[in-house]
């Protein structure tokens, strides 16, 4: 657990008290919840672990980890910053608990330890704190000056602004100086004079972007972040500047999504009032697949791209913040143990993910996915009654991805007590919603989609044993009756790292609730979704006999991608007289392929794919 500390203490670590969360705190946390008071213990305990990261750096420095020069600049820096703590610790406090101050103490504390995470020079990584330190004495307002590094033109202030420089090479340096309440940022081609109002934009100045989610006596103001090198997961990123029109428009959707969650989510709101601090924006994404990402290292900060409306902005706050909890939570106390260093990680079934996870980000998926079921679970009663049968399709689907995976995880023997308590506590509550009613279209649509990514991923990532392929080969050419016993065996785990787009199905069904006549219906077309093969185009407009000929034609030609499998048995799923075919297809397609590719003759011929999947089946 992290121990409490400052920056100026020299107690040693057995003498530091340990950070305990209530029972009250643990309880809520493992059942997926956790108010402001929460929130609060697990901001406290992350305060005590940066301030450890900050020494740690310090004395890796101290112990050889910098040239002196460096040294020399990271002491200044120190110093001003513990000023700056004397006179202003509310300001201090407000820096450090910034998401990207935690990133960058995190980064470089590997750094010396010999993990660079960018390109940066090890002066200019270091030297952040100096900019840190500047930041902080600005808005405290005192007198001082002080050296800070130089990115590519631009003087990032942490918490402040971002001054803009003409400095024409990479890396460089600018001294920061505060008279009287002023500031100025001079380089070695030019000075920037802070404007007296340095909320104000200037060609030389930007300021920190900040809006305001909700006024009143509670007023929730959040971090639109543009600037800091370390907004963004795992490596640092130049700025990225909104145009106007761009971040009108994420002001505009955070008020309303802030607003959806007052509504549906008041629990995550009392949380994400205290911890949720910072939003980075990203371009845009296909439709329907957004991406966002949070860091244990960055507590309270979240990446994300921009999203296609509020309900799915507030989804994404709820499922990064359910990170964010989680990830304070495993700061103090780990969900499962270490896997043997001595062998390969087990590598399991994430039902949102391409590719296999271990435990530990299967965990992190699970109670990601938990807080989103319950923000679904709750928003397709109060939705636009045009948009809720896309919110009955989350939820079902969802619902039906978080069990699966809960009930693939309980009883894991390297679960610890906390973890096996807050699976089964999950799991107790995931239990009561599966008698949820959702009405039959939007329920049927959400079973397939699991049913294909379940499928593609199977088909993708596993093989069964080379002998029983074999001899499953040979009993097909004889002509025998049934495959051989030995093909259901455990199948071997290989990942493959280039699959992409598993989750075609539900952008499908997605579009399809959403738009049922739009552009997605022309598979070459400029709104086709990205991966979907044509005869999946035909699955998602349920013209199944039509998509069971193209995937049966893509197969026995050989040059259909490795989902036509789940997609063949989704068709067949709908023809009695092949049941068994469409049962083997969605739960054991790597069989299929593998039989397939071993039976491809000389020629380039192969068996009829509906007729293997008959014998496999049977």
């Amino acid at each position: 657990m992290a121990a409490d500390a400052t920056t100026t203490g020299e107690q040693t670590a057995e003498h530091l008290p340990f950070h305990r969360l209530s029972a009250a705190g643990v309880r809520a946390l493992a059942h997926g919840e956790g108010d402001g008071a929460v929130i609060a213990e697990l901001l406290r305990a992350e305060r005590s672990r940066r301030l450890l990261l900050l020494r740690a750096l310090r004395n890796g420095l101290d112990r050889g980890g910098a040239r002196p020069q460096d040294l020399a600049w990271f002491a200044e820096a120190w110093d001003l910053l513990e000023h700056a703590q004397r006179q202003a610790p509310e300001v201090c406090e407000d820096a450090l608990m910034s998401p990207n101050t935690g990133m960058w103490v995190s980064l470089a504390v590997r750094r010396i330890r010999g993990r660079p995470y960018e390109d940066a020079p090890h002066w200019v990584v270091l030297g952040h704190l100096a900019a840190l330190a500047a930041a902080v004495a600005a808005r405290a307002g005192l007198d001082f000056s002080i050296t800070v590094p130089v990115r590519r033109g631009l003087v990032p202030l942490p918490t402040l602004g971002c001054a803009v420089l003409d400095a024409p090479e990479p890396w460089g340096t600018a001294r920061v100086t505060g008279r009287e309440g002023r500031l100025w940022v001079t380089g070695a081609a030019g000075e920037v004079e802070v404007p007296a109002d340095r909320e104000r934009h200037e060609r030389d100045w930007i300021p920190v972007r900040r809006t305001t989610l909700e006024a009143g006596p509670r007023t929730k103001t959040l971090v639109l972040e543009e600037l800091d090198p370390y907004r963004t997961f795992p490596h640092p990123s130049r700025p990225s500047l909104l145009p106007p029109a761009e971040a009108a428009y994420w002001e505009s959707l955070l008020a309303k999504a802030w607003r959806i969650l007052l509504r549906d989510e008041p629990g995550s709101v009392e949380a994400m009032r205290t911890g949720l601090m910072s939003v980075a924006p990203t371009p845009r994404r296909e439709r329907f697949r957004p991406h966002s990402s949070t860091a244990g290292d960055a507590f309270g900060g979240v990446t994300a791209s921009r999203p296609d409306d509020a309900a799915q902005l507030a989804a994404t706050l709820v499922h990064e913040f359910q990170h964010t909890k989680l990830g304070g939570l495993m700061h103090l106390e780990q969900l499962s143990e270490a896997a043997d260093p001595e062998g390969p990680d087990t590598l399991l079934y994430a039902p949102w993910r391409d590719d296999p996870r271990p435990l530990g980000g299967l965990l992190q998926g699970i109670y990601a996915f938990f807080g989103v079921t319950r923000f679904w679970r709750a928003h397709r009663h109060t939705a636009d009654p045009a948009y809720a049968p896309l919110a009955h399709f989350e939820f079902a689907l969802w619902r039906a991805q978080v069990w699966a995976a809960l009930t693939a995880v309980r009883g894991h023997e390297r679960l610890t007590p906390l973890g096996r308590y807050v699976v089964e506590c999950l799991t107790e509550r995931c239990a009561g919603w599966l008698a949820d009613e959702v009405p039959a279209t939007e329920l049927r649509l959400a079973q397939e989609a699991a049913d294909d990514h379940r499928a593609r991923w199977r088909a993708h990532h596993l093989r069964p044993p080379a002998e029983a392929v074999e001899a499953a080969v040979r009993a097909w050419q004889r002509g025998d009756p049934r495959p051989p016993s030995a093909l259901a065996a455990p199948p071997v785990l290989v990942p493959d790292p280039a699959v992409r787009f598993m989750d075609g199905a539900a952008v499908l069904a997605r579009h399809r609730l959403g738009d049922p006549d739009g552009a997605w219906r022309d598979p070459g077309g400029p709104g086709a979704v990205a991966g979907a093969d044509p005869a999946e185009v035909l699955l998602a407009r349920d013209d199944h006999a039509r998509a069971r000929a193209a995937f049966t034609a893509r197969l026995s030609g050989g040059d259909a991608p490795v989902s036509a499998w789940a997609g063949l048995g989704r068709a067949l799923a709908h023809e009695p007289a092949h049941r068994a075919a469409a049962r083997l297809l969605l739960r054991h397609p790597e069989r299929a392929r593998a039989v397939h590719d071993a039976l491809r003759s000389p020629t380039g011929h192969r068996a009829d794919p509906v007729r293997l999947a008959s014998w496999l089946g049977a």
